[in-house]
């Protein structure tokens, strides 16, 4: 039978070796576009919305490519285990490039909406097989290093995205802000394609049984997805109904797209996975709170609110790259437990500035030691998700560590935006309220992280 995995290549010679070189580029290019698109489209669509007399679709056009996007990963992982990465990867980047040009050239705010759940569809596909690639073309000891890169990859688009987008917008029109991307898209997919060559087919050669349902219960998860994102942008009753149907949706789909025992947290992938979606609700429920807070109650500028995020982005890419680089840790629940304690000791700090007697910096340190733990913690559960995955099982489990990660995010900024449009207007009350229902989450996931090791002798990470 065909072997999964690319012929061997010395650690030592890095990410850039000879046979890694053009893969390693592309795969971080393909990222940065990824997250450039995620974080530009916020800054364009208020002017798109004018331009296209289209507010009253406003929050479908975000909703949109969320839902395609949770259906595509499910497809994506079914698609890399009976098939290999080769083709979710090239359908993916079509998918997007396609997506972009109808969002680009959209005559009504219809049409566009329908190119950003094309678009969405393609990000969904390329995400779980960048994972899979990863898995197959790369050596286990530089996973870490190629994961470290993919988290750097969204710390420059999230410093200067929103401002090039903004000058794009000003300049060039909101149209370029979609139809720029295709053109770097287009040969960062070309560079892997020799690496993408190499790499032998898949153990399985037709989907697993249960396929069928599989599908299907990705879909109600994508509608429940629309329904949560769409929900977290009304106010009052509307979005109370939406949330509640939305959260029910999830919590019925959800589990069965998720590995066996994720809701009991079993020892392993389950907890892997878990442990990652505590993460991501917990920094994203943070995140959206800060600016907010520190405008209304210190009266800091927009700008200098934003700087204090910016912050958290330099450390997030500082643990990234040292989690790669630090000796291999004697446990797997090491790096997890250690990020996970800096995102729950971070989040409470940030909290503490809401007191007006303590002086801005504290937040700002609590935000970098936040930062910091996600990026020792991100890579590392990649990692461990290739790991505990047999080659025919890195599509679906890399599937699973990215749905969970985007569920809890969108259900606590669902849940954050509920609680501050509960009131007049958001107060301290409220910014402590979810500060501190973040630093929980966080503490819960620290508490859980030994539940990584399966028993028995632990092998390193790495």
């Amino acid at each position: 039978m065909p072997s999964t995995v690319a012929p061997a290549i010395p650690a030592a010679a890095g990410l850039f070796a000879p046979r890694l070189r053009a893969m390693t580029v592309g795969s971080v290019a393909l990222i940065s576009l990824l997250a450039f698109e995620a974080l530009a489209v916020g800054t364009a669509m208020p002017t798109v919305a004018r331009s296209l007399d289209g507010l009253a679709l406003y929050g479908i056009a975000f909703g949109g490519p969320f839902a395609t996007g949770v259906l595509a990963m499910v497809v994506s992982g079914i698609w890399c285990d009976a098939r290999g990465p080769r083709g979710p990867m090239w359908h993916g980047v079509a998918w997007f490039v396609v997506g972009l040009l109808i969002a680009g050239t959209a005559p009504v705010m219809s049409a566009l909406v329908v190119g950003r759940a094309v678009q969405g569809f393609g990000s969904g596909l390329l995400s779980v097989a960048l994972y899979v690639i990863v898995g197959q073309a790369y050596p286990q000891d530089l996973h870490r290093r190629i994961f470290a890169a993919f988290a750097a990859a969204w710390v420059v688009p999230s410093l200067v995205g929103p401002a090039i987008a903004g000058l794009i917008v000003q300049y060039l029109g909101w149209r370029w802000v979609f139809l720029a991307v295709p053109a770097v898209a287009v040969p960062a997919v070309l560079l892997i394609h020799p690496g993408l060559r190499s790499l032998g087919r898949s153990v399985a050669s037709s989907p697993a049984a249960g396929t069928a349902a599989r599908i299907g219960w990705a879909c109600g998860a994508a509608v429940s997805a629309a329904l949560l994102h769409i929900g977290g942008q009304q106010r009052g009753v509307t979005a109370l109904v939406l949330i509640a149907a939305a959260v029910v949706g999830l919590l019925v789909c959800a589990p069965r797209l998720l590995p066996a025992g994720f809701l009991r947290a079993a020892r392993g992938l389950p907890t892997v996975v878990g442990l990652r979606g505590l993460a991501s609700a917990a920094f994203v429920g943070a995140e959206v709170v800060i600016p907010l807070m520190l405008s209304r109650e210190r009266g800091l500028s927009p700008t200098a609110a934003g700087l204090v995020l910016t912050v958290g982005a330099l450390a997030w890419s500082v643990g990234s790259w040292l989690q790669g680089r630090i000796p291999v840790p004697a446990s797997r629940a090491s790096l997890p437990r250690a990020g996970l304690t800096c995102i729950t000791v971070g989040t409470a700090t940030v909290a503490l500035a809401v007191l007006p007697e303590l002086p801005i910096m504290v937040a700002v340190f609590g935000w970098a030691v936040a930062g910091l733990g996600m990026g020792l913690l991100y890579p590392s559960l990649s990692v461990l998700t290739l790991e505990l995955s047999a080659p025919g099982e890195q599509g679906r489990n890399s599937s699973s560590l990215q749905l969970g990660d985007n569920l809890f995010a969108a259900t606590v900024l669902a849940l954050t935006g509920a609680v501050l449009a509960a009131g007049s207007a958001p107060g301290p009350a409220s910014y402590t309220l979810t500060l501190v229902v973040a630093s929980g989450l966080a503490l819960l996931g620290a508490l859980l992280a030994g539940r990584v090791v399966t028993g028995g002798s632990v092998r390193p990470v790495g």
